[in-house]
């Protein structure tokens, strides 16, 4: 490979390195309780964290830049809190009151134009477990965000 061809494959790889840097710094900053960890099938940065009463989950990113977040044992209430602030209610047909209200059960959306993909299931001990797979990092930061005064809010409660 010609050595100015070398140079600007270079350049790329350590910019693309402080993007995944910079994504997993805001990650933290929206949910501190995220923490590095072995990277998963993603082969990007993974974080994780698990606080004992309030759930476990990761943090990650692929190697085409795209974010996900999957955690299980998560209050309903603080979930659906931060659902319904981030997208309104009824989005995944879990009904007019938002995931704090919905009923046990399986709920799912895949979006055709982006490929994400949104898994939540509402369990009848009042836990949810979800995914949110393959979105953009500012879109796992804003839910990051939001679940985790939602939590807080509990916490305090």
């Amino acid at each position: 490979m010609r050595p100015h061809v070398m140079q600007a494959l270079d350049n790329w790889r350590m910019s693309w390195d402080e993007q995944q840097f910079a994504a997993q710094e805001a990650f933290t900053a929206a949910f501190p309780a995220l923490t590095p960890a072995d990277r998963c099938q993603c082969y990007g940065p993974t974080l994780r964290w698990e606080k004992p009463g309030e759930g476990s989950g990761k943090a990650c990113l692929d190697d085409h830049g795209r974010a996900t977040i999957e955690f299980d044992g998560v209050s309903k209430e603080a979930v659906g809190k931060a659902m319904l602030e981030v997208w309104g209610a009824d989005w995944f047909a879990e009904g007019p009151g938002g995931f704090a209200e919905a009923e046990p059960g399986q709920y799912s959306y895949e979006d055709e134009s982006t490929y994400a993909e949104y898994y939540i299931d509402v369990l009848a001990d009042g836990r949810t477990s979800f995914a949110i797979s393959y979105v953009k990092i500012e879109d796992i930061v804003t839910i990051l965000d939001a679940l985790e005064q939602a939590l807080a809010e509990h916490r305090a409660a």
